[in-house]
């Protein structure tokens, strides 16, 4: 008996990639089987092929529709497939094109009209994301919904000398959304702050924030900077040894979050906690303008995470 052949769907951003572990891994046990494999983008496949999750991970080029020749090739992919399902936890007009170009006698788990198991609730996107695709998977029939087990994700951290205790800031953010940024002055006076009660302050970010990390080691020279150093394993189990973190509402900050750190995140007006927040031990401060966050909040709410 051929084992079925399952595809599952999930492009991205890094915070939606990251709260799809536990489907990932609820796909996995209800198929334990199966042959599956992923669909993503290039950034998330490092953590894809690491992961438990899939026997394959295929990487999704995006074409436009203009693309004619890659479209084709696209739709000749998916057809060879020969997928017996597809869950897709991307739910996009994008993955809904990715429907109609797989064609007909598939098993689709979605929102794509005409499909086999739509997720049929009109105010699904009113629910946070892991609820909606906790939703999404009862309703093509995948009852148990375990946590994700990210023990995994594996890392070498020796290389970065780091001291212990340490806490992880992470003061990035979409560069097209400035509003989701806390100020770097107010970053490096927590950063004084830990580093006067003995914790290091370890700063992640890539080198679209390298302004904003420069600005903290300048007032807080006792900082650690990975400033391009991290990939997203590597957060992962920085995640897991760090004491405590602080950061926007930035991707980062729900791998440290996912790997188990006591995490406090930062919202402005521009993105809704209640839909996409991080979970786990995660508190949360919301400002509709963060220039007005006070950080005498902000040390308030870490020293409770450092008590908790």
């Amino acid at each position: 008996m051929t084992s079925p052949r399952i595809l599952v769907i999930k492009l991205g951003a890094l915070g939606d990639f990251v709260q799809a572990f536990s489907p990932f891994a609820a796909i996995r046990a209800h198929h334990p089987g199966a042959e599956i494999t992923l669909l993503t983008t290039r950034p998330f496949a490092e953590m894809a092929v690491a992961s438990p999750y899939f026997d394959h991970v295929w990487i999704d080029e995006k074409p436009r529709l203009w693309q004619v020749a890659k479209l084709v090739r696209l739709r000749e992919r998916l057809r060879g497939g020969r997928f017996t399902r597809v869950y897709d936890l991307q739910t996009s007009d994008r993955s809904g094109w990715y429907f109609r170009l797989i064609g007909a006698g598939v098993e689709w788990s979605g929102i794509a009209k005409g499909c086999s198991h739509p997720h049929a609730n009109a105010q699904r996107d009113f629910l946070h994301t892991i609820e909606r695709q906790a939703e999404q998977l009862a309703m093509a029939g995948i009852a148990e919904y375990p946590p994700a087990d990210l023990s995994w994700a594996e890392a070498d951290l020796s290389r970065f000398g780091l001291p212990h205790p340490f806490a992880l800031l992470c003061p990035g953010g979409a560069p097209h959304r400035p509003a989701k940024r806390w100020s770097a002055e107010h970053f490096g006076e927590i950063a004084q702050w830990l580093t006067q009660r003995g914790i290091t302050p370890v700063l992640v970010g890539t080198h679209k924030e390298k302004a904003e990390i420069d600005a903290i080691t300048a007032a807080c020279p006792q900082a650690v900077a990975l400033t391009g150093r991290t990939g997203f394993l590597d957060i992962l189990g920085l995640g897991r040894q760090a004491m405590l973190a602080l950061g926007n509402d930035t991707g980062p900050m729900h791998l440290i979050a996912a790997a188990g750190a006591p995490s406090l995140v930062l919202f402005g007006a521009d993105s809704n906690p209640d839909l996409c927040a991080p979970r786990g031990q995660v508190s949360l401060l919301r400002q509709d303008d963060l220039a007005d966050l006070d950080p005498e909040r902000v040390k308030a709410a870490l020293a409770a995470l450092v008590a908790d």
